[in-house]
């Protein structure tokens, strides 16, 4: 087990960078790192001197989504609660433990996330997968590499769709609808073409470009970006997207239980490799 921190924290004027730091794992997301994001978002924006934070990945990979399969899997251990006022899920069971812990590092995070009051572009190479996407999809921006690629498995699972169920509003509903039925992998240049990612560069230019888009923005006044990123946020939520998380999030949980009950695990069986074997 690595004894580096799980996620890094840099500075550089403006411009802030948030880094998850679980390459050998695809930077697997454990509670662990949940709890190091919201963190590192935290400090970002109290320190003034900072008008744009960048989330990037360290390694081959931006995330490979939710950990459930590494060493350092964390899901039945406690952690404080920020994002909601659910009760701790450690010591509970069935359903009751699922939704509390969900409700609080999956859908209650995302939430909060989204709303950092700053500029919040994501910097995405290689995989974007299931809870990744999560991750990209509270950025306000995405800049990706040509090899980047972006999926949502989990119907294998019997799941529909992750936690953070922003599909239909990222992109087309057909073309969510198409992602979620085939489990197919999206390419970084579909994911534009679709209007999910802004920005596709060489991989060897993703951190310069991610910069120079950071830094470009950091002159921008900071209450004029944090008003215009409230009310963007505020016309998608008015379109539907804050009703429809919490609509989703149920139906994700339903195919928990079902999954428990019929095949006696939450995740019909599946792991990291079985995952990865049916892609």
């Amino acid at each position: 087990m690595t004894t580096d921190p799980v996620v890094r924290y840099e500075s550089d004027g403006s411009v802030a960078t948030v880094t998850m730091n679980r390459p050998a794992y695809r930077n697997a997301q454990n509670s662990a790192m949940t709890y190091a994001l919201d963190t590192a978002f935290s400090e970002a924006a109290a320190d003034d001197g900072v008008r744009v934070v960048v989330l990037a990945g360290a390694g081959e990979h931006f995330s490979a989504g939710h950990d459930i399969g590494s060493p350092g899997r964390d899901a039945h251990l406690p952690f404080p609660r920020r994002a909601g006022l659910w009760w701790d899920h450690s010591g509970k069971s069935g359903a009751e433990q699922r939704f509390a812990r969900e409700s609080e590092v999956y859908l209650g995070m995302c939430r909060r996330w989204r709303e950092l009051p700053k500029p919040l572009i994501a910097s995405v190479q290689g995989a974007c997968v299931a809870g990744g996407l999560m991750l990209a999809w509270v950025c306000d921006l995405i800049v990706a590499s040509e090899d980047a690629f972006f999926a949502d498995p989990v119907v294998r699972m019997g799941i529909p769709g992750v936690e953070y169920f922003a599909h239909p509003w990222v992109m087309p509903p057909r073309i969510a609808k198409e992602l979620l039925y085939t489990g197919d992998r999206m390419s970084a240049r579909r994911a534009y073409e679709v209007g999910m990612v802004n920005r596709v560069v060489p991989r060897d230019d993703l951190a310069a470009e991610t910069l120079a888009l950071a830094g470009r923005i950091a002159r921008m006044p900071r209450m004029g970006l944090a008003l215009t990123k409230r009310a963007v946020n505020q016309a998608e939520d008015l379109q539907g997207l804050h009703s429809g998380l919490d609509s989703a999030f149920a139906l994700h949980h339903l195919a928990h239980a079902h999954n428990a009950e019929t095949s006696g695990d939450q995740l019909a069986g599946m792991d990291a490799r079985s995952m990865r074997a049916e892609s």
